[in-house]
């Protein structure tokens, strides 16, 4: 008897996605959308710094339209080349930033991205273009983690070093450094677990309910001697009802633009509200810092488990129309 062939082994990432990743992802974008606009609307003008805060605790809402920046436009990206391949390919993602980036590149880009993505789009490698910025040690900003909640998302029925992994090649193409690559695989760990709650996918969350050990599981799958991973161990160490200010203090609010600066204090504030958007948006622009950021950082963690239920209709109308095809 002949011995029959083996099965030819299923593909890793599976395409077309499975429905279930592809909606707990579509929700995680809606979330990063809404918090960068939201946060940006919170940007003032110089007569309204003094009242600021006064203004915030009231959770008086600035009058739309709330733009979107490059939170968003990257999000989109980066959700959009998942539902094309499944996974990441980075020459490919490489070219669709840039692609993205000159259709409309009066987002809010930062310096170092304006160059780099006007470089890779008239056809440098992004490897070279990525590596040489900031004097060869490459980008430690927050702009990989402030898009790659839709990743984590899509990923969330995979183990957790599979999301770290796409994580990390997602955030290469555009930010070479260690650091910048912990704050996005730390910001996609993040949003998985909170989609692992959803009923649609399968996959449970251990020893995540509360706030220090969701923590503590997103720092663990960070590199030991990673400043962001030890950001995160000191917020899950933070004590309950410690003030927003506070918070903002000890762990930075994005000041600083980098990923150490902005992802512990945004995912301190998600784990906080996990299943309540509006109030984690509330807490997080509380913090000011680079509100926009942080905001869709933790929004894009949240709405991965909770989609936008429970966001009044007066944040969506004020909210700048998003496309999404």
């Amino acid at each position: 008897m002949s011995t029959p062939p083996p099965p030819h082994p299923a593909p890793r990432h599976p395409s077309p996605s499975p429905r279930a990743a592809a909606a707990a992802a579509a929700d995680s974008l809606a979330g990063l959308v809404l918090g960068d606009a939201f946060g940006e609307s919170w940007f003032l003008p110089s007569e309204l710094f003094d009242t600021a805060d006064a203004l915030c605790a009231a959770r008086e809402l600035r009058p739309g339209p709330w733009p979107w920046t490059d939170d968003s436009a990257m999000g989109g990206v980066l959700y959009r080349h998942l539902l094309r391949h499944g996974e990441v390919k980075q020459d490919e993602l490489a070219r669709d930033f840039a692609a993205e980036y000159a259709r409309d590149p009066d987002r809010g880009y930062g310096p170092s991205m304006h160059r780099a993505l006007r470089q890779i789009g008239e056809g440098d490698d992004w490897r070279a273009v990525t590596g040489a910025v900031f004097s060869g040690q490459g980008s430690l900003g927050n702009g990989a983690a402030m898009r790659v909640g839709p990743l984590g998302a899509w990923f969330a029925d995979e183990d957790l070093g599979t999301v770290a992994e796409q994580a990390r090649l997602s955030a290469e193409v555009t930010h070479a450094h260690p650091e910048a690559a912990a704050g996005a695989v730390a910001v996609a760990v993040a949003a998985a677990l909170c989609a692992r709650r959803r009923p649609d996918v399968r996959r449970a969350a251990q020893g995540t309910d509360g706030a220090p050990e969701f923590l503590t599981e997103v720092a663990r799958h960070l590199p030991p001697d990673s400043d962001v991973r030890s950001g995160l161990t000191v917020a899950a160490a933070l004590p309950v009802g410690t003030s927003v200010r506070h918070a903002a203090a000890v762990l930075g609010s994005g000041v600083r633009l980098t990923a150490p600066d902005t992802v512990p204090f945004a995912l301190w504030a998600a784990a906080a509200e996990p299943t309540d958007l509006v109030a984690t948006l509330w807490r997080t622009v509380a913090g000011w810092g680079d509100r926009d950021t942080t905001c869709a950082i933790a929004g894009s963690v949240v709405a991965a488990g909770t989609g936008l239920a429970g966001v009044p209709d007066t944040w969506r109308e004020a909210q700048e129309p998003f496309p999404t095809g």
